[in-house]
């Protein structure tokens, strides 16, 4: 199934069905929110599926054209945001330039808990406080959770994923040093993230599923230009892992997010990067020092992931940066 949610002038928005070609959309009857459904899913999960068949099927009634640009986040709010890290060639790489271990001497993944309290819709601007903070894209996956108990193993956890959605992780980076210096953790550097259009089940992508991972690459262009298209079957730990490691001491409330961390292949000067970072990670190494700037107000960032067909999946995050008070 695939799941949008359009503005209704409420927090959670309506949540709507999308055709399989991401044409098409119905609002769903069983619940009015992907909250709602994301909680109740066992229940609804088979009304659900009848309603997306028929609208595969043929017209319906009350469908409409289905515009990702008047789209919010397909859950436009959630209880909780954990990010990890899992690609583990991202992470030896900036270890590397900045003569760290990536994971010290443990084996834990890396995870932080962000803010969820909105996520950005696809096309909206993001406003930021300031270039001189170091603006950084950062393309990932992830999923969303129904109710998952603490101590899921990961085997168990893997049955929890309901959704899968494709996350811009915006960055500030030259907070990100000072605020880990403190020992608290992250909270200036790491704003509002953004949420491609289309949430889908994990059974959508086929073949492209595997491994609890998205195998399929993450397009991202900046101001009109191919910067990366790292493929996103390179986790070191997958969604089921990730998971289980965030349940090993708390419950996890249905809606729960999870994200993969910045998608990063260890050919990355073949394929390209997930964000900026990364790129001028690659040529303090090759050339002494970086020389790729981050990001400026008007800058404009598209990223996309689709199938082996060219088929849509989640529709695009593209996005311009803009200053807070402009």
């Amino acid at each position: 199934m695939r799941f949008a949610t359009l503005p209704n002038g409420t927090p959670d928005g309506r949540l709507n069905l999308v055709s399989r070609d991401n044409g098409r959309a119905v609002p769903v009857q069983a619940v009015e929110t992907l909250q709602q459904a994301l909680e109740r899913w066992t229940d609804v999960e088979a009304t659900l599926q009848a309603e997306y068949a028929a609208l595969n099927a043929g017209p319906v009634p009350g469908e409409i054209a289905f515009d990702p640009k008047s789209a919010a986040a397909p859950l436009p709010r959630a209880w909780q945001w954990l990010d990890g890290s899992a690609y583990d060639s991202h992470g030896a790489l900036m270890a590397k330039v900045f003569g760290k271990d990536a994971k010290g001497d443990s084996d834990r993944p890396l995870m932080y808990q962000g803010v969820s309290d909105r996520f950005l819709a696809p096309y909206e601007d993001v406003r930021l406080p300031s270039a001189e903070d170091g603006i950084d894209f950062e393309g990932e996956f992830g999923i969303i959770t129904d109710a998952v108990p603490m101590g899921t193993t990961p085997a168990e956890a893997a049955r929890h994923i309901r959704l899968v959605v494709q996350i811009n992780d915006w960055s500030l980076r030259r907070i990100a040093p000072i605020e880990m210096r403190t020992g608290f953790g992250w909270l200036q550097c790491k704003p509002h993230c953004s949420m491609a259009p289309v949430a889908v089940t994990p059974d959508e992508l086929g073949d492209a599923w595997r491994d609890c991972q998205v195998a399929l690459p993450l397009e991202v262009d900046w101001n009109g230009n191919r910067f990366g298209a790292a493929h996103g079957h390179d986790m070191s730990i997958g969604f089921d892992g990730l998971i289980a490691h965030a349940a090993y001491s708390r419950d996890l409330v249905a809606g729960t997010v999870i994200g993969s961390g910045t998608v990063s292949n260890e050919n990355y000067r073949e394929v390209g990067s997930s964000c900026v970072a990364e790129r001028r990670g690659i040529e303090m190494l090759d050339e002494g020092a970086p020389r790729t700037p981050f990001l400026s107000f008007g800058d404009r960032v598209r990223m996309e992931a689709r199938m082996p067909d060219g088929a849509p999946v989640f529709g695009a995050i593209d996005q311009i940066v803009r200053g807070a008070r402009s």
